[in-house]
């Protein structure tokens, strides 16, 4: 069995179609509906995947993974209208202020909880810009550290969970959600103490970068600030520990563990008397935007797919892959390099509903480890949010910056923070081991993986017209 010539042309009329600006999900479903049509009268392939197509609608309702995406994001943004950050800042700001490069430790601390709370970056690194940059600003840190720590610490919220992100992953990489916030946890803390290694360093070889903040904006005594910085992040990490706790140890699953934290969150805002109904109703909203884009991407990809395997376009995927050298070795130094270099140009939804689903079946049918290629991946596509031009958490950034911050300095300040989490990619594929996972340590260990040959793939390929009603 060979790819249908078409499959090829598909996937250039779909970077055709990225290229112009169109919406990716609905650029997605054009490009397969075109191109579905085409099949059909050509006889490409048979009507069947498009009947399949209903069922694959109703498989992705019934996810459990993307179930706990609107629970997730709704907690998020209520304790982020509880003032939870500015309460975390002020308190931390002024426990650490007194040392070199407090206030960036500082900052670093909060957004690791804002990323556990809100599960986005964009509202991570929007509420950190808006809190802490005139802070930083005016205590004469520079201007490129501190635009980078700000953006650099929204990030973590790609691979803290429960994060957004990972829920995408999981569902792309049809791994347990459970699993892969077992899988991250070592990596996000590791991120989170390179970055504060890296303030260090400054504070001792760049000293007028990040200086100490004045005596009198520290204020209270140290007991005093210690009590007020315990208050104020307690709540949330409470909240955090319990839900985690609950998923890691199969108590609740995630979409429950979601649910359980909506509620919590509630009963937070509630407590601080902060629970109104304009903050409520701007949190219902930003959810249902946030969950309403990420249902049509899901949609608009499962169509193209399901028209890009009935032209045996995954076949095209395997003949492109199967004579790399190095074997699983040299499959994921190729997958890991094109992901770093197509984040320069896409975000991370247009990689994860693109690119993911073409790269998953080959990786499984290789014997590569799913979840600690989800970890790797997530620490991997962390990058597209810093990357210069286009990384999102640096538009973010931007948009809530005072004017005489200068694009270059967002773009360079962001540049060590990327060299860190690129470093971290690679510590993850030498050793795989620091992926809480079973199987990690033998994810990349085998050089002599081979992908199937042509007949194995046809032996081993799904069924052509899928009805199990699954998402993929």
């Amino acid at each position: 069995m060979v790819a249908h010539p078409i499959a090829p042309w598909m996937f250039v009329g779909l970077v055709v179609c990225l290229l112009s600006g169109f919406p990716v999900a609905f650029a997605l479903a054009a490009v397969a509906t075109m191109f579905g049509i085409v099949g059909l009268i050509v006889g490409a392939f048979h009507p069947e995947f498009l009947l399949a197509m209903p069922q694959r609608v109703i498989g992705i309702f019934f996810n459990d993974n993307l179930l706990a995406i609107p629970f997730f994001t709704f907690m998020g943004m209520i304790l982020e209208r509880t003032g939870l950050a500015e309460e975390m800042l002020d308190a931390l700001g002024r426990l650490l202020g007194r040392l070199r490069g407090g206030l960036a430790y500082a900052v670093i601390l909060v957004g690791a909880v804002l990323a556990a709370t809100t599960g986005t970056v964009s509202a991570s690194v929007i509420a950190m810009g808006l809190i802490s940059l005139p802070i930083m600003l005016r205590y004469g840190y520079d201007p490129r550290v501190a635009t980078g720590v700000i953006a650099a610490s929204g990030t973590l919220a790609q691979i803290i969970p429960p994060g957004l992100v990972l829920i995408v992953l999981a569902e792309q990489l049809e791994v347990p959600l459970g699993e892969i916030y077992r899988a991250v946890l070592w990596p996000a803390l590791m991120l989170i103490a390179a970055y504060m290694l890296y303030v260090l360093a400054l504070s001792f070889f760049a000293q007028k970068w990040v200086p100490a903040a004045p005596a009198e904006g520290c204020g209270a005594p140290m007991r005093t600030l210690l009590i007020r910085a315990a208050t104020a992040a307690l709540p949330p990490l409470a909240l955090i520990t319990m839900i985690l706790a609950s998923i890691y140890f199969g108590v609740a699953t995630p979409s429950e563990g979601g649910a359980v934290g909506a509620v919590g969150a509630l009963l937070i805002a509630a407590i601080k008397r902060r629970l109104s109904l304009r903050n409520l109703k701007q949190a219902m909203d930003t959810t249902g935007i946030i969950c309403s884009c990420i249902l049509f991407l899901v949609i608009g990809s499962s169509f193209f797919m399901l028209i890009f395997r009935g032209f045996d376009g995954h076949l095209w995927i395997e003949s492109l892959l199967q004579h790399l050298p190095g074997g699983a070795t040299g499959f994921l130094i190729v997958i890991n390099l094109l992901i770093f270099v197509l984040a320069f140009f896409l975000d991370f939804f247009e990689i994860a509903f693109i690119v993911l689903p073409l790269i998953t079946p080959i990786a499984e049918k290789m014997g590569i480890n799913m979840v600690w290629l989800a970890a790797l991946l997530a620490v991997n596509l962390q990058t597209s949010f810093m990357h210069p031009p286009f990384g999102i958490a640096l538009f973010n950034l931007r948009s809530v910056a005072p004017p005489e911050i200068k694009t270059r300095d967002l773009y360079w300040g962001a540049v060590p923070f990327l060299l860190i989490q690129l470093t971290m990619v690679g510590l993850l594929a030498a050793f795989p081991g620091l992926v809480s996972t079973d199987k990690a340590g033998e994810a990349a260990t085998d050089l002599e993986l081979k992908l199937p040959t042509p007949n194995e793939s046809e032996q081993a390929a799904d069924p052509p017209v899928p009805t199990d009603g699954t998402s993929r």
